[in-house]
C-alpha cells in the first residue's frame, strides 16, 4: 500500500501541468533550432524520453528538469510556466485535450496529429465545432433553483432526525471493529487498515486534476489522493469519505439531490469514523456535566479540524446531549456555506428556502469573529434576535483560497453547560426581516447618497451555477486522463 505522505518526485513541480509543459519544452527547443537527438544528448538521454515529456506524457524528475533548463540555457520557471508559450501551442494544447474528452471519442474520428504544416485556421475551425459540441451535450445537472431547493430538502431530513443517522453511525462502528480500533484519535496505520479492509490500496500523487480530491479507480482498487493538509479535506479525511460511499452503497449519482445526499452521507461517515459514537459521547457528557463543552476540546482529543469537531457536536448533541443548537460557516463576507439548525434560529433564505448563498447579519458572531483582535481564536457572543437570546462560538479556520468562520451555537438556556459562558460579548440583531445592518446609519447615508458608486466584486457560489454530469464541477476527461497515465503504476 502507498503512504499517505509519498515522497514529492518533483518539489518545484507540485501543480505541474504536463500539456502545458511538453509544449513549452517543443516551442524552445524548436527555437533554438535543436531536434530531441540534439537536446538528447545534451541532458544525456534518449528522444523517444524527450519524446514522452513533450507529449505531455511523463512528468520530469528534478534533476532532468534542471539539466533541460540548463541545455536551453532558461531558467527552470520558464519551462514551469503554465501559459501556452504561443498561440499555435495554445491551438495545440487545446486539440490535445479536446481529443481526450469521451464526448470527442464517441465521434469515432480517428486521433488527429497536428504537424507543422496545418494551418492554424484549421485548428480554429475544429476546437470551434468542438465547442458548439460541447455546448449543446451539456445539460446542467440542476437549476439553480433545484439546487437550492435540495439543499432546503435535505436540511429538513437532517432537522428531523436531530442530524443523527443510526445507519451509518453503525457502519462507521463496524468499520472501525473490523480492523480493531480501541479509542483516541485515529491513526495513520488505522486508516490504512480500514482502506486495505475494504479492498483498495492508497496512491499519493501531485498531478490530480484541479476539479477533484481523490479519485477512486475501481478497476485496479486504488484511490488517488493529494498530500494537502488544510481545513477538514486532509488525505485521511479525504480517504475516509471515499470508503463512505463505499461503506454505504452508493452508486453513481441519479440527479444533483442524490449527489447532494451521497456527499452528505460520506462526509458523516468519516466523521463517525474520525470522532467516533463510542469514544465521543462518554466524553461529551462527562463534560456536560462539568459544564465544560467545547469543540476545540473535542478538535483536540479526536486530532480533527475545527469544522469537523463542530459538525460532529451537531450530530451528538440532540440524541445523546439532549441538547437543540445551530452550525454555520461563512466567510468573511457573511455569505453562508453550509448551516444547519434545530433550535429555532431563523436563517436568511430565499423563496425555496435555502440559506446557502444569503448573506447573515453582521452582529452575528460569523461576522463579529473577523473583527476581533485574534481571529484565529475562539471568540464567544452572546446574539440576541427576534427569536431568542442564542451562545454562540466562533473560530476561524484558514483554508488555501480564503478563511471561513464556524459557528455553533445554542439557545441562551444551554449555555450554561459551556465553557466561555462568562463572556461579555453580546450583540443584537433584528434579522433576518430586519435593517439593523443592511441600511447604513442616517447620517451616512444623507452625507454620502448620490455621491457613491462603487465597482462590484463578482459573485461566484457554489449554487450559482451547476456544471453539467453526475458529479458537478468533475472534469471527466481529465480525470479519465489521470487514470490512464497511472493505470499501470
Amino acid at each position: 500500500m502507498g503512504s499517505l505522505v509519498g515522497e514529492e518526485p518533483l518539489s518545484l513541480t507540485q501543480e505541474l501541468d504536463l500539456i502545458a509543459f511538453g509544449q513549452r519544452l517543443r516551442h524552445l527547443r524548436k527555437q533554438r533550432g535543436l531536434t530531441l537527438s540534439d537536446l538528447g544528448e545534451r541532458v544525456s538521454r534518449a528522444p523517444s524520453q524527450l519524446s514522452l515529456l513533450e507529449n505531455g506524457k511523463r512528468e520530469p524528475k528534478l534533476s532532468l528538469l534542471k539539466s533541460l533548463a540548463a541545455a536551453l540555457n532558461v531558467p527552470v520557471e520558464e519551462l514551469l510556466r503554465r501559459q501556452a508559450p504561443n498561440r499555435r501551442a495554445q491551438l495545440e494544447m487545446a486539440l490535445e485535450e479536446a481529443q481526450r474528452d469521451p464526448l470527442y471519442a464517441r465521434l469515432g474520428l480517428a486521433r488527429l496529429k497536428v504537424s507543422a504544416r496545418v494551418p492554424n485556421d484549421v485548428l480554429e475551425h475544429i476546437l470551434g465545432l468542438y465547442g458548439e459540441l460541447r455546448s449543446r451535450e451539456a445539460k446542467g445537472t440542476a437549476t439553480p433553483e433545484e439546487a437550492r431547493v435540495a439543499n432546503a430538502e435535505l436540511r429538513r431530513k437532517q432537522r428531523e432526525q436531530g442530524n443523527y443517522f443510526p445507519e451509518i453511525e453503525k457502519a462507521a462502528a463496524e468499520a472501525l471493529a473490523a480492523v480493531g480500533y480501541r479509542s483516541g484519535a485515529l491513526s495513520q496505520s488505522t486508516v490504512q487498515a480500514l482502506v486495505t479492509h475494504f479492498g483498495y490500496t492508497v496512491q499519493t500523487v501531485q498531478d490530480l486534476p484541479r476539479t477533484v480530491r481523490s479519485i477512486t479507480d475501481l478497476r485496479n482498487r486504488r484511490i488517488y489522493v493529494k498530500h494537502e493538509q488544510l481545513g477538514m479535506h486532509t488525505p485521511r479525511t479525504i480517504l475516509l469519505q471515499t470508503i463512505g460511499h463505499l461503506a454505504l452503497g452508493h452508486h453513481k449519482p441519479r440527479d444533483f439531490a442524490d449527489f447532494l445526499r451521497q456527499r452528505t452521507e460520506a462526509n458523516y461517515f468519516a466523521a463517525a469514523v474520525l470522532v467516533p459514537e463510542a469514544a465521543a459521547v462518554p466524553y461529551l457528557r462527562e463534560a456536560k456535566q462539568d459544564r465544560a463543552l467545547s469543540v476545540e476540546d473535542l478538535r483536540d482529543v479526536f486530532a480533527v479540524s475545527y469544522e469537523m469537531a463542530a459538525h460532529r457536536f451537531t450530530n451528538l448533541a440532540t440524541h445523546f446531549l439532549d441538547l437543540v443548537c445551530h452550525f454555520v460557516r461563512n466567510d468573511a463576507g457573511g455569505i453562508i456555506y453550509k448551516a444547519y439548525e434545530n433550535d429555532g434560529i431563523v436563517f436568511p433564505a430565499d423563496e425555496q428556502g435555502a440559506i446557502e448563498g444569503q448573506r447573515m447579519c453582521l452582529q452575528w458572531s460569523g461576522r463579529q469573529v473577523f473583527a476581533s483582535p485574534d481571529r484565529f481564536s475562539v471568540f464567544y457572543q452572546y446574539s440576541d434576535s427576534p427569536t431568542g437570546t442564542y451562545f454562540c462560538v466562533a473560530h476561524v479556520d484558514p483554508s488555501r483560497e480564503r478563511d471561513f468562520a464556524i459557528t455553533l451555537g445554542v439557545p441562551y438556556r444551554e449555555s450554561r453547560w459551556f465553557r466561555g459562558r462568562e463572556t461579555t460579548n453580546r450583540t443584537k440583531s433584528n434579522c433576518p426581516t430586519g435593517d439593523c445592518c443592511r441600511r447604513p446609519p442616517t447620517e451616512l447615508t444623507q452625507r454620502w447618497e448620490g455621491y457613491a458608486w462603487p465597482s462590484a466584486r463578482a459573485n461566484s457560489h457554489v449554487l450559482a451555477a451547476l456544471p453539467p454530469g453526475s458529479f458537478p464541477g468533475v472534469d471527466e476527461a481529465d480525470v479519465y486522463t489521470f487514470l490512464e497515465r497511472h493505470a499501470g503504476g
